[in-house]
């Protein structure tokens, strides 16, 4: 059995110095900036790392119902994540909805239908794949229970991250948020009907669009993810501050690209000492 401070195929700890361990092997995945606690361990990949080739160059993990070509290389990449991880992650089928699932230990090959998951059990990854959409990373602050969330306009507006607090079962002002790479605010042009999604019981969230003509606004998703959490009660807010659409060097972005490939972040929890 591969303990939870060990990767399942072997390799050196997982838990162990994970932004050293990225930068020996040459990546510039990205180690979330935040106050989670020393047992709580997270990163989230870019497109660099990988086999895939074309659009979906090169670390797409991308899901394995795709066509047959490209889930071979995702297969591949996924395999060469799994380095970084001490068990195989717990991926969803993601449907921009606001479903969230409890993970643990059991059912390792369930691939639940959620945008959401949080655990309270050591060792078990939690995962989100994105391209533009923006992953939410919460933990306690004792760090017995974290979650993770896909949250594009439609789980953000829809309560995907207020759900996904809820099932953390814990007070709101214990949890530390954490925001990773999606598309940015000068880059993110919406109509009508996200605007109405979030201002329509949320007069407030009007701040957090810009005008750009009759109908047409940019919208700051990393700014409504900001203020659906603090509503909530999260007093501990870290930004990633990257876009995916304004740097195709490091990122997919599905909104730039049209056919894109797919980051991904990760989270788990050791035992507390």
């Amino acid at each position: 059995m591969t303990s939870a401070s060990q990767s399942a195929d072997g390799n050196d700890d997982a838990c162990a110095d994970t932004p050293a361990r990225l930068a020996r092997a040459g990546l510039d995945w990205i180690v979330p900036a935040w106050d989670a606690p020393a047992n709580v361990h997270a990163f989230v990949t870019t497109r660099n790392g990988g086999i895939s080739t074309g659009v979906h160059a090169t670390l797409d993990l991308g899901a394995s119902d795709n066509p047959p070509e490209r889930a071979a290389a995702a297969a591949g990449n996924r395999r060469r994540v799994q380095r970084f991880l001490p068990s195989p992650p717990r991926w969803l089928t993601q449907v921009h909805g606001h479903d969230v699932v409890e993970i643990g230990a059991s059912a390792p090959h369930a691939v639940p239908r959620a945008d959401a998951s949080v655990t309270r059990d050591a060792g078990v990854v939690l995962a989100i794949r994105v391209a533009d959409c923006m992953p939410v990373l919460l933990a306690q602050r004792d760090g017995s229970v974290i979650g993770a969330a896909h949250a594009g306009w439609r789980g953000l507006a829809g309560g995907v991250v207020e759900r996904t607090l809820d099932a953390m079962r814990c007070a709101a002002n214990e949890v530390l948020a954490w925001l990773g790479p999606a598309i940015g605010r000068t880059a993110f042009e919406v109509g009508t009907d996200v605007y109405d999604a979030f201002v329509r019981h949320d007069p407030g969230a009007d701040a957090h669009f810009t005008p750009l003509r009759a109908g047409k606004w940019l919208a700051d998703l990393d700014g409504l993810a900001r203020r659906r959490l603090a509503r909530a009660g999260v007093t501990s807010i870290v930004s990633s501050g990257l876009c995916t659409y304004r740097d195709p060097a490091r990122f997919f972005s599905y909104r730039r690209d049209g056919a894109s490939g797919r980051m991904a972040a990760f989270a788990w929890r050791t035992e507390r000492a």
